[in-house]
C-alpha cells in the first residue's frame, strides 16, 4: 500500500523508512501478540474468543455494567452493545441479572469462565512480552514501550478500540 506518488520501498529521508511503513510494522507487531495469545486462549478452553471479546469483556468490568454502559465504553451502540453481550452470553463469558440497586435494569457480570479467558490473557500477555523481551532485551522493550507511551496520547488507551475491527 503505498502513497500516491511514493514507489513502493522508497525511504524517506526523515528516518531511513518510508511513512507507510511504521503504522503496518506497529499493527503486524500487535497482529503477532493477538494472533499468538488466541492460539494459546484456543488451546486452553476459549476456541471461541475474539479480540473485539475482550474489550467489551473489560467493559463489563469487576463490577458489572449495563448494555448501556458497556456501549459507553466501547464507543458503540447500546444496540450493538447488546448484540456482543448476547454472543458473550452464549459463549458462557457473561450472564445477566437483576440489579441490586434498580431491578429494572439488567446488569451484565462476568461468569467464572469470563473471568478464567481474562485471567488466562492477562498471563498470556506477560509471557509473550517476556519472549519479546527474550528476543531483543530488556532494555530495548522498555525502551520501546516508553517510547511508544511518549508517542501515543493519554487518550489512545481506550475500549472503544473494538469498533476498528470486525467481529
Amino acid at each position: 500500500m503505498a502513497e500516491r506518488g511514493v514507489e513502493p520501498g522508497a525511504r524517506s529521508s526523515a528516518g531511513g523508512g518510508a511513512g507507510f511503513e511504521l503504522p503496518l510494522l506497529l499493527f503486524a507487531g500487535f497482529r503477532s501478540i493477538i494472533d499468538e495469545l488466541h492460539r494459546e486462549l484456543a488451546e486452553h478452553g476459549h476456541p471461541d474468543v475474539r479480540p473485539a471479546y475482550g474489550f467489551a469483556l473489560q467493559a463489563v468490568g469487576r463490577d458489572g455494567a449495563t448494555a448501556s454502559e458497556i456501549g459507553r465504553r466501547l464507543g458503540v451502540s447500546k444496540q450493538a452493545a447488546g448484540k456482543t453481550v448476547e454472543k458473550l452470553e452464549g459463549l458462557g463469558y457473561v450472564e445477566r441479572v437483576d440489579d441490586p440497586r434498580d431491578g429494572r435494569r439488567k446488569l451484565v457480570r462476568l461468569t467464572a469462565r469470563g473471568i478464567d479467558v481474562l485471567v488466562r490473557s492477562a498471563e498470556g500477555f506477560d509471557r509473550l512480552r517476556a519472549e519479546w523481551v527474550r528476543v531483543l532485551g530488556a532494555d530495548r522493550v522498555r525502551a520501546m514501550e516508553a517510547d511508544l507511551r511518549a508517542m501515543a496520547p493519554a487518550s489512545a488507551f481506550r475500549l472503544d478500540a473494538a469498533g476498528w475491527f470486525n467481529d
